[in-house]
């Protein structure tokens, strides 16, 4: 895959760390089909990150907007060192924290917004719907964030440490007992 060379076509697939660092780079030479291509294939896992810390479809939807903005003008300073989707999360968890601070509000996500974003996605099965909508209501903040990052986002907990700033451990912990909870929630509802 080189600089100009990913047609629509690919957009769709998941693409590892050195296709990322590739489109970052194309995006730094001013490829405009470079971020089109990232915008496609992380666009959905930064959107979920956005939606689990703001709790809001429409500051989501910004912040998924303004990421993309961030990316194309600091592109020219990434440097690759394995983990571009870390770094674009960080732009999107800052950007997250910005309109936290601005807003200074926490509101509940309306369950309209979580489920039409659910149902829009191909890549998400019945299954992942029954477990997000019961993060969306069951989980702490930092537990959700957790849980959407591996779930969705696909980070492994390590990533997720470095990205968070919690330990290993604290992940861990975190991301069991988040299970345990979605597991008895489920068990209360028949649907375990």
């Amino acid at each position: 895959m080189g600089f100009g060379l990913i047609s629509p076509d690919d957009w769709k697939t998941e693409l590892n760390a050195a296709d990322l660092d590739r489109l970052l780079a194309g995006i730094a030479n001013g490829d405009s089909q470079s971020l089109a291509a990232l915008y496609h294939s992380t666009s959905a896992a930064i959107y979920a990150f956005a939606l689990s810390v703001l709790k809001n479809a429409q500051d989501a939807e910004d912040v998924l907007h303004d990421c993309y903005l961030n990316i194309h003008s600091a592109a020219s300073g990434y440097r690759p060192l394995g983990k571009p989707m870390a770094w674009i999360l960080t732009i999107t968890r800052n950007l997250c924290l910005l309109k936290l601070r601005e807003r200074g509000k926490r509101a509940d996500i309306p369950v309209e917004d979580w489920e039409s974003y659910l149902e829009s996605r191909d890549t998400v099965t019945p299954e992942d719907r029954l477990i997000l909508r019961a993060c969306m209501n069951h989980l702490s903040d930092e537990e959700r964030q957790i849980v959407v990052l591996h779930a969705v986002a696909g980070f492994k907990h390590r990533e997720i440490a470095d990205l968070t700033g919690l330990s290993l451990t604290g992940v861990l912990s975190k991301y069991s007992r988040a299970l345990k909870k979605l597991k008895q929630y489920m068990e209360q509802e028949g649907t375990l």
